[in-house]
């Protein structure tokens, strides 16, 4: 099979290129630096062609809410308008459980995309996952200040980025789904602590301070509602044994 991985430069589209490849796959990953927009929409057509599926990793880096619909709205309606020209047979995006439940900042364009891909001219399947591990050093690197490091209070269930890319991926092996069930991790974590434990485990000399962040997005997490429901599937690899080989 052939798959296109939109976003294939980032933490996700590397998980799926990967796990693809690991499969037997051709897998091309695409992004700004090989020529392929999906702001503007070049060259997402001609990096289409000859795919059978193309998946759709591509993000941007806010916590606002008008940039993220920006973002992602245009984005989606590009990629969906360029599978349909190829003659893509389906487009499996990633997105972010509860999105639905806590629409603000970041989860607003994502929320804004799904939406998109329901009235999707080609056959998709949207997958929700939690936060990666690799969030907690995400969240630590925008976070700091010199010897400072505010840790933001948040409830979450991470998943290994290895066991999203390969879900995705065999999702792309199999007929459109529409919404598929949900993937998290096996155990819920508190942010706050894994970027405590993240900065000790990879030597940073931060003071880590926990904060409530008052926003609409940030109360809604540290309320849970990007937690899985009871019809999600779960991965296997814990916080700490991702930590164990990553940091």
């Amino acid at each position: 099979m052939r798959i296109t991985v939109v976003g294939g430069t980032g933490t996700a589209g590397r998980a799926v290129t990967r796990a693809g490849q690991a499969r037997g796959h051709h897998v091309n990953p695409i992004s700004r630096s090989t020529g392929a927009d999906v702001l503007t929409g070049q060259g997402l057509q001609e990096a289409f062609t000859g795919a059978d599926v193309v998946v759709d990793t591509s993000s941007i880096p806010t916590l606002s809410g008008p940039t993220s619909v920006k973002f992602f709205t245009a984005a989606s309606q590009n990629v969906l308008a360029a599978a349909r020209q190829a003659g893509v047979e389906h487009v499996v995006r990633l997105s972010i459980i509860g999105v639905d439940r806590n629409p603000h900042g970041f989860y607003a364009g994502q929320l804004a995309m799904e939406k998109i891909y329901d009235d999707a001219p080609v056959p998709t399947t949207v997958l929700r996952a939690a936060q990666f591990h690799e969030f907690a050093a995400q969240t630590l690197m925008r976070s700091s200040f010199g010897p400072l490091g505010l840790a933001p209070r948040a409830r979450v269930q991470p998943v290994s980025g290895q066991e999203v890319g390969q879900r995705v991926v065999e999702i792309a092996e199999g007929a459109a789904q529409g919404q598929a069930a949900d993937l998290a991790g096996p155990r819920e974590e508190d942010l706050a602590e894994m970027i405590r434990r993240y900065a000790q485990r990879a030597g940073l000399r931060r003071l880590i301070v926990p904060v409530r962040l008052p926003t609409a997005m940030m109360r809604g997490m540290a309320a849970g509602l990007q937690l899985p429901d009871a019809q999600a599937q779960l991965g296997s690899q814990t916080f700490a044994e991702w930590l164990e080989h990553h940091a």
